[in-house]
């Protein structure tokens, strides 16, 4: 009797356990519902910028993963090998881990951050020699993305 209870008590917690997670719904929005008049695609962004170093706009593109869930840290894909970081300006908002490999729309203001400042050096840790030549100085930029809302599209 009692091995009778336990199996049928194991059989309704694995039952319990292996419901199927339900995928994020199209149109979902984390914070504001965004603008999507001028929307452009996230490959195109730094080009529309030209030498601007802010812009507000609303972009669409691939998320790449989640990196932070509270606080909405992800990276998304911006074409040619490049990565856009994206952050919400509302620190109470919680993506889910889920949204990797989706697209989605976001609007917020874009911004560009020369990675140079980054890489100089300080005093007394200077390289010498070989290495020198060797050190990474490039003045490429890094876009950053500080988001108003988000809205999942496929």
């Amino acid at each position: 009797m009692k091995t009778i209870m336990l199996f049928i008590s194991l059989l309704i917690v694995n039952a319990a356990t292996a419901q199927k997670q339900v995928p994020l719904p199209h149109g979902m929005i984390f914070g504001q519902k965004p603008d999507t008049v001028a929307l452009m695609p996230a490959s195109k962004l730094e080009a529309f910028m030209g030498k601007k170093t802010r812009i507000t706009t609303a972009i669409s593109g691939k998320v790449i993963k989640v990196t932070k869930e509270k606080g909405g840290w992800f990276e998304m894909d911006a074409g040619s090998k490049r990565v856009i970081t994206a952050h919400f300006a509302n620190a109470g908002i919680n993506l889910p881990t889920a949204l990797a490999g989706r697209t989605v729309i976001i609007s917020g203001i874009a911004s560009k951050q020369f990675i140079a400042d980054d890489l100089q050096h300080m005093a007394g840790d200077t390289v010498n020699g070989k290495k020198q030549h060797k050190t990474n100085t490039s003045s490429n930029r890094k876009v950053s993305f500080e988001i108003k809302g988000l809205m999942v599209d496929k």
